[in-house]
């Protein structure tokens, strides 16, 4: 692992770096506080360091202030390195966001174990991060298909309005129901409709742009939000994630389940967040069509011509 050693001292560089060097870490010297503060400042920088207290141009105790004040890409575990030994002054240096204290003449065993226990704070720190990530994805992702699920697919879908007024681009969504989704379940059992559902979020998952978005709307139902993207473009994509799903039998255990799907898709451009229910009721209301027309097929709220993808 990285880490800062800011002292302008040349004996102490010389032997914090030797010792440093020797239990496994990368060594960056520090010769004043500016030059240690711009390592650790910099984006994705080291998350050790060693701050003599007293330094040219910045103190350390002033660094472990600006770091927390700040750095938030990441944390850096700080640890003072002083001849102070007054209680007062280590209150002040702890106060002052510093993790850990060694007085000089430092003892190299008590360094070390200070040093170990950064690192296993750190390593903590990296499971929290980890664990609150993994939450945050499980909040938003549907437990089937694991796409996005309700809510965060229309949070998206607001997102995206709010951007395409922003910069007078436009956004498509298209709604996605699985024809006959009632008789699968019926018929074959629910673990069967389940397999139906995670089959077909993959096909329209790998058939949209990386930039397109796709969640479970509910049931058996989907929604996909394309942005930037123009009516005709949006019916081709339809078009295309319709053939996916029908072009090729499900293969569900032992049975091969032939599967459709209708689609409905509306499309505005330069739109306000207050078009966002009317975009999904115009989706709904084209959906609905494709539904009664005989399902497996496209239509939608801005043209009714047939599409053929290209």
């Amino acid at each position: 692992m990285k880490i800062v050693v800011a002292e302008d001292n040349p004996v102490y560089q010389t032997l914090l770096k030797g010792l440093l060097k020797e239990w496994g870490y990368d060594v960056l010297i520090a010769r004043d506080g500016n030059e240690a503060w711009s390592m650790l400042s910099e984006s994705g920088g080291p998350r050790l360091a060693i701050l003599d207290w007293m330094m040219p141009a910045m103190e350390g105790i002033e660094i472990c202030r600006r770091v927390r004040a700040e750095v938030s890409d990441r944390y850096i575990y700080l640890l003072l390195l002083t001849a102070r030994a007054g209680g007062e002054d280590l209150v002040a240096g702890i106060e002052a966001g510093a993790d850990d204290y060694v007085t000089k003449p430092f003892k190299v065993p008590e360094l070390r174990a200070r040093l170990r226990a950064g690192l296993r704070i750190l390593a903590l720190q990296d499971e929290l991060i980890m664990a609150r990530e993994a939450l945050r994805e499980q909040a938003q992702r549907d437990g089937l298909t694991h796409l996005w699920n309700r809510n965060t697919i229309l949070q998206i879908l607001e997102q995206e309005l709010s951007r395409a007024s922003r910069n007078g681009s436009s956004v498509a969504v298209l709604m996605v129901d699985l024809d006959h989704f009632k008789q699968v379940n019926d018929t074959h059992g629910h673990a069967a409709g389940d397999a139906v559902l995670r089959e077909a979020a993959i096909r329209m998952a790998s058939g949209v742009r990386r930039h397109d978005f796709i969640g479970r709307y509910g049931g058996e139902e989907f929604l996909i939000v394309l942005p930037d993207a123009k009516a005709q473009g949006a019916l081709v994509q339809a078009e295309r994630l319709r053939e996916s799903i029908a072009g090729e039998a499900f293969h569900v255990d032992e049975l091969f389940l032939s599967v459709t799907a209708s689609f409905g898709v509306a499309w505005c451009d330069s739109p306000h967040l207050a078009e966002t229910e009317t975009l999904l009721r115009q989706a709904d209301a084209a959906l609905y069509r494709a539904k009664h027309k005989g399902r497996n097929r496209v239509e939608s709220s801005v043209s009714n011509e047939p599409v053929s993808a290209p």
